[in-house]
């Protein structure tokens, strides 16, 4: 490789992100004197929502530096606990996420969920309009700069997705007291305000119901409930202030 060049090393956790034969030691990096060295650590996979400090010759830069010949770059993953300052905690997950989803609404954590591939662009806004953060696997959709905040969904099982989740932001938990169908608050309902959504069985076994202010839907310890209790108790047990 012939021309001006930087070295950029990256961290075990970010791996994932970089080819083999990028993973070990410091690799070569051609620059063209205009490039910001985010540009660059997105230009070699990896998105600057998982990225921590960047290091150029042991200082500390922003992704807006423009990267000079011979500079040694060290990339660092973002810190966890991860704070996200601004608007109350609260995220957007893209179509592929809809268990996730639903498991977070269950601990109660205010969690948008598109349930239909309305395009990258339209899921970038809404995290901007509304000051989510983005959670998804796409990592085109985390380079997309008018999100307003990222983050990438390592695995592809919900069990582990939902740990990463509650590790990296330890948002407050608050079970029992989101729609798990649409995010609305719950509040306590008679028996008689949801008499219509209950088959006969249903009337006759239960006694206490909760209903969506949002959407209506009505909910009652049925029979998975103690599964979803399982998961809550988990989280609880590890992440629970």
């Amino acid at each position: 490789m012939n021309g001006p060049a930087i070295h950029v090393e990256f961290p075990p956790e970010l791996h994932l992100f970089v080819p083999q034969a990028r993973r070990t030691g410091a690799t070569r990096v051609a620059v063209d004197g205009v490039s910001t060295l985010g540009h660059v650590v997105e230009s070699l996979g990896v998105p600057l929502t998982e990225v921590g400090a960047l290091l150029v010759d042991h200082r500390p830069v922003p992704p807006a530096h423009i990267p000079a010949a011979g500079e040694s770059v060290t990339v660092r993953a973002v810190e966890r606990p991860q704070r996200v300052p601004g608007a109350p905690l609260r995220f957007l997950l893209d179509v592929h996420l809809g268990t996730l989803a639903r498991r977070l609404r269950l601990l109660g954590v205010d969690t948008a969920y598109e349930s239909t591939d309305i395009g990258d662009p339209a899921l970038a806004a809404r995290s901007a309009a509304e000051q989510r953060v983005m959670l998804s696997r796409d990592r085109g959709l985390l380079r997309r700069r008018e999100l307003w905040a990222g983050a990438f969904v390592y695995s592809t099982r919900p069990d582990d997705q939902l740990r990463d989740v509650l590790e990296r932001f330890q948002p407050e938990l608050r079970p029992w007291t989101r729609c798990t169908a649409c995010n609305g608050l719950l509040r306590r309902a008679a028996k008689e305000e949801v008499a219509d959504q209950l088959e006969h069985g249903t009337r006759r076994t239960y006694d206490v119901f909760a209903q969506c202010t949002a959407c209506g839907r009505a909910y009652w310890k049925g029979a998975h409930h103690e599964q979803l209790e399982a998961i809550v108790e988990r989280a609880l047990a590890e992440f629970g202030s």
